[in-house]
């Protein structure tokens, strides 16, 4: 199966990161195409490949799969032995329920602090309501974490879950976030993960647009 990646800009699409690390991670061979947004052919670049004319989208041997936690739903179902749900039905039921929280709330964070790798934007964006999500997130990191052992959510494997909360260490450090000791280790553990350093590696190397 040849599958092809379309995401946003590497530096700003926290969205595209997700399923990007869901694949890498799978170890599914797979090409990644970048469009850059802000763009005055942004969305005509887009809607060429994407129904909802948004990115990601995956196109693999005719089928299409957009929004980031389907893509990653498809991506276990094509790699089972990559293991991106825990095994576990009741820590797997958690782990949905985390990722589908990320997925679906959190709109002040993503708003006040988007997603900008190797911006330095300290102090920035700290609403009420974006500090608010910052400390839901920090609870349930921690939660997980003392339930699993770490140091990734649920234990020694990357999962679905860490692929939904990886753009959020990112803004963590881009706006200067306090954060506690177990938030900083998992950050740590985040950015040590070779697909996403080569995501960040990547994303230094684009223009910046913001």
């Amino acid at each position: 199966m040849t599958l092809t990646l379309y995401v946003g800009s590497k530096r700003y699409s926290s969205w595209s990161l997700r399923p990007y690390l869901a694949l890498a991670h799978a170890r599914l061979p797979f090409e990644t195409k970048t469009i850059f947004l802000d763009r005055e052919d942004s969305k005509a670049n887009i809607g060429k490949v994407s129904p909802s004319e948004r990115v990601p989208v995956l196109h693999g041997d005719g089928v299409i799969v957009w929004d980031s936690l389907a893509i990653c739903e498809y991506i276990n179902e094509l790699a089972p032995a990559a293991r991106l749900w825990p095994e576990d039905q009741r820590e797997r039921a958690r782990a949905r329920a985390i990722s589908a929280e990320m997925h679906a709330g959190f709109v002040a964070m993503r708003r006040d602090m988007a997603m900008d790798i190797g911006g330095q934007r300290k102090g920035e964006g700290h609403t009420p309501d974006a500090l608010a999500d910052t400390r839901r997130v920090m609870a349930i990191w921690r939660e997980a974490l003392a339930a699993s052992g770490g140091p990734f959510l649920f234990g020694r494997e990357f999962t679905i879950a860490d692929a939904m909360y990886a753009p959020v260490t990112t803004r963590f450090v881009t706006y200067g976030v306090e954060v506690d000791a177990t938030s900083r280790a998992y950050i740590d553990t985040i950015a040590a993960f070779p697909p996403m350093q080569q995501w960040c590696a990547d994303a230094a190397r684009e223009p910046v647009s913001r």
